[in-house]
């Protein structure tokens, strides 16, 4: 008995549609939290979803700028704080 249906052409790319949006919701809340985390993330999804040929190019394109801005934030924030961002500030 199968239980779920079967794949179809259509399956794959809306895998990575799902990808693209999660790459720009991820990169975007990086940008505020976790952007250790949740920017390389960002990034990878974005990368998979554009190789994977998403129907949604233009916002893994966002996804994948906004996670390397997490990153860029990231380094900003501990060139400011002479890397003691995961410290107590004096």
């Amino acid at each position: 008995m199968r239980m779920t249906a079967p794949p179809s052409r259509y399956t794959g790319r809306r895998d990575t549609e799902g990808m693209a949006v999660a790459s720009f919701v991820l990169g975007l809340v990086g940008l505020v939290v976790l952007n250790l985390v949740l920017g390389p993330v960002a990034i990878a999804l974005a990368v998979i979803a554009l190789r994977r040929g998403t129907p949604r190019p233009a916002r893994a394109r966002l996804g994948l700028a906004l996670g390397v801005a997490d990153l860029v934030v990231l380094a900003a924030l501990m060139a400011a704080h002479h890397g003691s961002s995961w410290t107590a500030f004096h």
